[in-house]
């Protein structure tokens, strides 16, 4: 796949993140993780209309550049660009465990084996999402990730670990360094915890304001 079309995709599905049921969400990204892109292609467009979620101008680009080549309906994707495209849903965010885990978290000790001092990797933190809808949990943990390369397989990789750990619809967000980010995940950093850090140097982080 080519790596530009890749990473419209991935930028694509992280903007989406907050607005895109979870249960969507996760998929896509596991399919783009596999190089499926004919999948999102072909199933993505109409998923937003059917949700009626709105575009933006910027994804309404980045879906012309990375889905319209796969196959994707040219007028879902033009369907679906609208005036208030960029609006996320109520959630709130803490950077505080539950108490009902009584200090013993296993999602978070698997996660820190795994990417503690790995190549290419920035921070790893953690916050808790709150404010689900009737179909998605009330309280929700989201990873935040920061990569220089690879973000979607790593992303990819990183939701199959929390599924099999009983996260069913893994919230893993996987963003470039110096990266700019929407309201969803400026406001799931700014109420996260570092959990561990891998081997990029420390001056490599989102932009979080």
């Amino acid at each position: 796949m080519d790596h530009d079309i890749e990473q419209a995709c991935h930028d694509l599905l992280l903007r989406l993140a907050g607005r895109l049921p979870d249960g969507m969400l996760w998929r896509y990204r596991d399919w783009l993780g596999s190089g499926a892109v004919t999948a999102i292609a072909r199933i993505l467009p109409k998923s937003l209309l059917k949700q009626g979620i709105d575009v933006d101008e910027t994804e309404y680009e980045l879906m012309m550049a990375c889905l319209v080549p796969y196959g994707a309906d040219h007028h879902a994707v033009s369907s679906a660009l609208g005036v208030d495209g960029a609006r996320p849903r109520g959630y709130t965010f803490s950077g505080s465990a539950p108490e009902r885990m009584n200090n013993v978290d296993p999602v978070s000790d698997v996660i820190h084996a795994a990417l503690r001092g790995r190549p290419d990797v920035g921070e790893v933190r953690q916050s808790w999402r709150y404010g689900g809808t009737a179909e998605e949990p009330e309280m929700k943990r989201v990873l935040l990730v920061t990569a220089l390369t690879g973000l979607p397989r790593l992303g990819a990789e990183l939701q199959r670990v929390l599924r099999a750990l009983g996260d069913e619809e893994p919230g893993v967000e996987v963003i470039a360094p110096e990266s700019e980010v929407g309201e969803y995940h400026r406001a799931a950093l700014a109420n996260s915890t570092l959990l561990c850090a891998g081997a990029v140097e420390a001056r490599h982080r989102v932009v979080a304001a």
